[in-house]
């Protein structure tokens, strides 16, 4: 009880809460993550609050004093909330708790400080700091949680056992701040967490996907993705991940760890973009290699297809995982069809036609494809992994050149569909996409620019292969 915490508690609210706790007699602590991130000396804007009694009313009558209108009370929990400034306050009472098999959520009943901190996840969440004036700034850590810090250590306050099959999205949690703060799951931990594997199945995809999308936001989101695959989790939610793992080997020539290159290509990228979904897309970019693995004699193991199929898997993945299915869905989609594009054209010559091509494709997502293909070299040749680099950057400053010269990014044909009805004087018809798709593809290879009368003049040559006949001059420009 020696150690204080006075002068990390100036902030006006934690004035006003030691003021109310003190008049009215209150046992009031800051709990959980907000002391966990002072100890760490990392900044948090969002705080815990725990009383030994009523929290939304304790939640009231702070934000009465700090002239906060709009206190959100959630009376089945027993909590409430409030933004003052740019913090988030939460309010609960202290609590015990009793969990029934098939569910995560307790019955709850009114406990003591001590009651509260044993229901909590980690050790290093279940300090508190004192705010009455009489122990004002005093820390209780009845389970070492700051050892554990120093440590850097993920240990539970019960046995883990309980811990996680009273809450098995602890589990998830555990591996979480493990990677978040490169700290290590202790072994009875990972015992529970192998031996409760099967506890995920009780929760919703909703939790799980929101702690994998933490997991995946991490510094280096592979450590996250080894302790799910060694723990057995993985496998629960995402069967399509573990099938990448393991090596195969046939006269004597065998794969890599298509696993282990898809997390190394995730740390890859991670280094240089904090893109959810740019990283989502090195995740799923080589998902659909077990399905197109095949052995040729001649050459050794292939995965022709592997960016189609992968593609096609994207929508089915994103629903079961309950992913956004509109823009971010397509946008992986996107990047996962055509990850192989920027690779051939390192490996072969680039063409311009070529380059056309992926710049109109890919489009406003050319520089994310173009990360997403750089994190995907993972050779352990270091000549050949600098062969590539280089040749990459050729290819990026390609991408530039022909970008300025031709705008073929995102570009639509010079002639609209309602020309071609008007100069042909014909309805909506098979013809009018024909026109439209054989301008774009002479426009991509090069064979006209990206210019109205080019292409109008390349309507009126090809019109008589299709039946049709000029009924109106188009209008060229002056």
């Amino acid at each position: 009880m020696s150690v204080t915490y006075q002068n990390d508690l100036k902030h006006p609210v934690f004035k006003v809460l030691a003021e109310y706790a003190t008049v009215h007699q209150l046992d009031v602590y800051v709990i959980g993550g907000w002391v966990r991130d002072l100890l760490m000396g990392r900044p948090s804007k969002d705080i815990d609050i725990l009383v030994v009694g009523d929290g939304p009313a304790l939640a009231s009558a702070v934000a009465a004093k700090l002239r906060v209108k709009k206190v959100s009370i959630f009376k089945n929990f027993g909590t409430a909330h409030f933004r003052y400034k740019d913090l988030d306050i939460e309010f609960v009472g202290a609590r015990k708790e009793s969990y029934l098999p098939n569910s995560r959520k307790p019955q709850t009943h009114q406990g003591s400080l001590e009651d509260d901190q044993h229901r909590r996840d980690f050790t290093i969440n279940s300090m508190a700091i004192s705010l009455r004036h009489e122990t004002f700034g005093v820390l209780i850590d009845p389970f070492n949680g700051q050892k554990d810090l120093e440590a850097g250590l993920i240990r539970t306050p019960l046995e883990p056992s309980i811990t996680f099959s009273d809450d098995p999205l602890r589990m998830l949690r555990a591996i979480r701040f493990a990677t978040r703060f490169d700290f290590q799951i202790t072994r009875p931990c990972l015992e529970a967490m192998k031996d409760q594997a099967d506890r995920i199945n009780i929760l919703s995809q909703e939790r799980i996907t929101d702690e994998l999308n933490k997991i995946i936001a991490t510094h280096e989101p592979s450590r996250g993705f080894k302790l799910l695959q060694a723990t057995g989790l993985l496998a629960h939610f995402f069967p399509e991940l573990t099938a990448l793992q393991g090596i195969e080997t046939r006269d004597g020539k065998a794969h890599k760890d298509n696993f282990y290159h898809t997390l190394e290509v995730l740390d890859n990228l991670s280094r240089n973009s904090d893109h959810l979904w740019l990283r989502w897309a090195a995740l799923l970019h080589d998902i659909a290699k077990p399905p197109t693995k095949r052995f040729d004699p001649q050459i050794g193991w292939t995965f022709h297809g592997h960016e189609e199929l992968g593609a096609k898997m994207v929508p089915k993945i994103f629903k079961r995982l309950r992913l956004p299915l509109d823009q971010p869905m397509k946008y992986v989609q996107k990047l996962v069809r055509l990850h192989l594009r920027p690779i051939a054209l390192v490996k072969g010559s680039v063409t311009d036609a070529a380059i056309r091509r992926l710049l109109h494709e890919a489009g406003d997502d050319i520089e994310d494809l173009m990360l997403l293909c750089n994190a995907d070299i993972t050779s352990k040749n270091e000549f050949k992994v600098k062969r590539y680099k280089q040749n990459f950057e050729l290819v990026s400053e390609k991408l530039k050149m022909v970008e300025q010269k031709d705008r073929v990014r995102n570009f639509q044909p010079p002639v609209s569909g309602q020309l071609i009805m008007d100069t042909f004087q014909i309805g909506p018809c098979a013809a009018i996409g024909q026109i439209k798709s054989h301008i774009k593809d002479a426009i991509l290879e090069g064979h006209i620019a990206n210019d109205y009368q080019q292409a109008v003049e390349e309507m009126l040559r090809i019109a008589p292969t299709l039946g049709l006949k000029v009924q109106q001059a188009p209008p060229m420009p002056e």
